[in-house]
């Protein structure tokens, strides 16, 4: 992975933990209206700090599996562990350069949909 998204990433990371710790201290005395937005800021930012901890995890797996590949009694498990978290890193790549695409603004906005039966046809 790219190192701006990786330091996107940290930043995201570091940000939840802020989140985290201000909505633990101050939600008694925060209004409705900031602690609502806090919440959803939450939200949107705890999947995406999940799948990078994941992908973490997988690179951290192939690197143990490399180093499993010197012993030849566990070479077999290894190169089975090195593909499975190759393949794992790789699809929670997409999933994270997915995740960091900018959001609609409009995706919040509320909808009224008006369904009416009408006359017509051929």
């Amino acid at each position: 992975m790219k190192a701006r998204i990786c330091d996107k990433l940290d930043q995201l990371v570091t940000r939840l933990a802020e989140l985290d710790q201000q909505l633990a201290e101050d939600s008694a005395t925060l209004d409705g209206e900031t602690l609502r937005r806090l919440g959803c800021e939450r939200a949107e930012l705890a999947p995406v700090v999940s799948a990078f901890e994941a992908y973490r995890q997988a690179e951290a797996d192939i690197a143990t599996a490399r180093e499993m590949l010197a012993d030849p009694e566990m070479a077999a498990l290894a190169q089975e562990e090195l593909v499975t978290a190759s393949a794992q890193r790789d699809a929670l790549e997409v999933t994270l350069q997915t995740a960091l695409l900018p959001k609609d603004p409009d995706d919040r906005r509320n909808l009224f949909l008006e369904v009416r039966a009408g006359t017509g046809g051929d």
